[in-house]
């Protein structure tokens, strides 16, 4: 086993560890049921379908504004609940100008392409072009949530909710323009397509956005290309894999309701009710259960808070059950004060409880981090050939299979493993520390400082493993 004699005085960040709620227990077991029924209900419609899995993993978004949020800032956290094996990384594409009329490649299909696009980060399974949460230079959180809805979802390759979050970070410099973007999208080219990589079912799915920036939040959620969005601009919000916006409706497709009469789904006479509209009719489980973590907090919430909020297994935040599991999380700091960077926190890894939160700022020269890079297959990646996905290629990169050995450790070990997770957690308090010196700090941001600041983190935590 590597680093037999690993302690809290080795690590090169000195911190603290987190002790577990005393209600742990307790909630774990009255949560189990709601997560045993969700794997059971997954499991029999893949042996009864082929075509389509019914239900989405419980997945969650989450947005903190102030007061709520301390200090003026804008807190954005999300966890990505997806097949156990799939791996995510973390990927950065710097501005970029194209020629007129050229075409971008997403998952499926190719759409024209803008003069300009932003600089971004992504959080994404590798397989894939577009990403299941990330942010862009201007300040802009975008987070999607796979949705089950009245409606079955397309198999037809068309944009998957995935191209969609990055083409509205590339194209959009504030969360308005950036839900305009994916609206437009969405009405012109659809969405369906398989969401997993998997070529034994196709596991289709309606979409949801959790769109964010320094002064508002926008809840997106569609159906085909039918949306309705609510506007957020205090307190706090969760969204997760089932629709949630109700009557209070800020912006929607022009035929949205006479398309839900035309199916018999609302008479026109009751008041619009989006969700009860276009809601299955056995959509019966409270997945957004993990809002109470967030609204029953009575301090300001912090990042700290988010990153507890994300590990919370006992409250069903933080999946890991046999089929799905967290395979991916990331929390942002979105000061309303605009001389503050925004602060963006990445695992790059599953399981948020056994990963460390990693900090990334945008600045012009920012150094790319190939050790949370997956491989690129080109031309020949299973993904990209028809029929697809017959085979499985090895996606993992060198974080990942360097966390794996933790992970295993953590899993084995009682003793090793409470010392390991110790200090990683006392890693993530370093580098929380030092962003909270950054954005309180009355100097101006120093690009060269940061710009290296995500590669060194992973590289390391990678170190640390070996």
């Amino acid at each position: 086993m590597r680093k037999e004699e690993s302690s809290s005085e080795d690590a090169q960040w000195p911190g603290r560890s987190a002790q577990a709620s005393p209600e742990t227990l307790e909630r774990l077991e009255e949560n189990q049921e709601i997560l045993d029924c969700y794997v059971m209900e997954v499991e029999a419609v893949s042996i009864l379908s082929l075509c389509r899995m019914a239900v989405a993993p419980p997945s969650y978004c989450f947005v903190a504004f102030p007061p709520r949020a301390k200090d003026g800032l804008v807190v954005f956290g999300k966890n990505s609940a997806r097949p156990r094996d799939e791996v995510q990384e973390v990927v950065y594409f710097s501005a970029a100008d194209h020629e007129p009329e050229s075409k971008v490649e997403c998952t499926y299909i190719s759409i024209d392409q803008v003069p300009r696009t932003h600089a971004i980060v992504l959080s994404r399974p590798a397989w894939l072009w577009g990403a299941e949460m990330g942010a862009n230079e201007h300040g802009v959180c975008i987070a999607n949530e796979a949705i089950n809805a009245r409606e079955p979802a397309a198999e037809t390759e068309a944009l998957l909710g995935m191209d969609l979050v990055r083409l509205g970070l590339e194209r959009g410099t504030t969360a308005k323009e950036a839900l305009d973007v994916i609206v437009a999208l969405l009405e012109e080219h659809g969405q369906g397509g398989n969401y997993y990589e998997d070529a034994h079912a196709c596991h289709s799915f309606q979409s949801a956005y959790l769109i964010v920036d320094r002064e508002e939040a926008w809840v997106l959620e569609t159906v085909g290309k039918y949306w309705a969005a609510e506007q957020i601009t205090e307190g706090v919000k969760c969204i997760c894999n089932q629709l949630s916006l109700t009557t209070k409706i800020d912006a929607q497709h022009p035929e949205l309701r006479s398309y839900a009469q035309s199916q018999g789904w609302w008479t026109g006479e009751d008041e619009f009710n989006f969700s009860e509209v276009f809601s299955p009719a056995d959509d019966h489980l409270d997945c957004c259960a993990g809002k109470d973590s967030l609204e029953k907090k009575e301090e300001s919430i912090t990042v700290q808070t988010m990153i507890d909020i994300l590990r919370d297994k006992a409250g069903g935040v933080c999946i890991d059950s046999e089929s799905f599991l967290t395979t991916a999380s990331v929390v942002s700091v979105l000061p309303q004060n605009r001389s503050s960077p925004c602060i963006h926190y990445f695992t790059g890894t599953p399981d948020p409880s056994r990963s460390i939160f990693k900090p990334f700022i945008f600045v012009d020269d920012v150094k790319l981090v190939p050790k949370a890079q997956s491989p690129c297959f080109g031309d020949d990646d299973p993904a990209k050939k028809e029929p697809r996905f017959q085979e499985k290629p090895d996606r993992r990169h060198e974080l990942y299979k360097a966390h794996q050995w933790a992970r295993a450790v953590i899993e084995s070990d009682q003793e090793q493993g409470r010392k390991l997770r110790k200090t990683m957690l006392e890693l993530e308090k370093q580098g929380l520390e030092a962003m909270e010196e950054i954005l309180t700090s009355s100097d101006p941001l120093d690009p060269t400082e940061v710009g290296d600041l995500f590669y060194d983190c992973v590289d390391t935590e990678i170190k640390f493993f070996k």
